[in-house]
């Protein structure tokens, strides 16, 4: 028969294991992003290298962007591609292209109906995308959704252009705008405000209106937008 200091042993024992299996893992922190350039830049890529992450970026910051930090086979981007699962969350904060720097558009996702091998999914909130222009004659001067998936959550793309798509372009990808508002962008051609050559683009009270030389095109092509 066991002694009470050996039963006392097993008792512990037990509780320690059971305890261990209780203890939920530990959630993964977001990456706090500091109010910069280089900044930012780094921190997409280091969200790409582990497969996803949400970036916190700094309250009321302007992120100025002075050159091309990503290239594709239609034109610089400001920032690295998304190419992993990313949710940049801000608060007043805005994304622009320097006035004096050259054209390239803000951002890119890449997903792999367009670029295999990627899986681009990218959640802004509350955070404006100002500023870009695309290097002609590609589209998507704010962003560019090349078969991945854009979602934007209380945030505004604005003072943007490109020959298409001045503001959003989207090809075999999705795009959904919540409580959001694209406006004031520009396209030499079409889709001031937003151009999907194919795939989905929702509005969940998204507002896109005042783009020039329209809204969106093809005509039609996405409910709720007026043209």
């Amino acid at each position: 028969m066991p002694t009470v200091p050996a039963l006392r042993s097993m008792l512990v024992v037990a509780a320690l294991a059971v305890g261990l299996v209780a203890v939920p893992t530990t959630a993964h922190a977001e990456i706090p992003v500091f109010c910069d350039e280089s900044s930012l830049v780094t921190a997409i890529n280091v969200a790409n290298a582990a497969g996803g992450d949400t970036l916190a970026l700094a309250p009321f910051c302007t992120y100025t962007l002075t050159g091309a930090h990503g290239s594709a086979s239609d034109g610089p981007a400001g920032l690295p591609a998304i190419t992993t699962p990313i949710t940049m969350a801000g608060l007043g904060t805005t994304i622009t292209r320097a006035p004096t720097a050259p054209a390239f558009r803000i951002l890119e996702v890449d997903g792999d109906a367009n670029v295999p091998g990627t899986d681009g999914r990218l959640n802004l909130v509350a955070v404006t995308i100002r500023g870009g222009s695309a290097v002609a004659p590609y589209p998507g001067g704010g962003i560019a959704n090349r078969g991945g998936a854009l979602s934007l959550t209380s945030s505004t793309v604005t003072g943007n252009t490109a020959v298409a798509g001045g503001g959003i372009y989207t090809d075999n990808g999705t795009v959904t705008l919540t409580a959001s508002t694209v406006t004031g962008n520009t396209a030499t051609s079409s889709g001031g405000g937003v151009y999907k050559n194919s795939g989905t683009v929702n509005l969940l009270a998204g507002d896109v209106s005042r783009n020039t030389p329209d809204n969106c095109a093809p005509t039609g092509s996405v409910p709720g937008c007026a043209g």
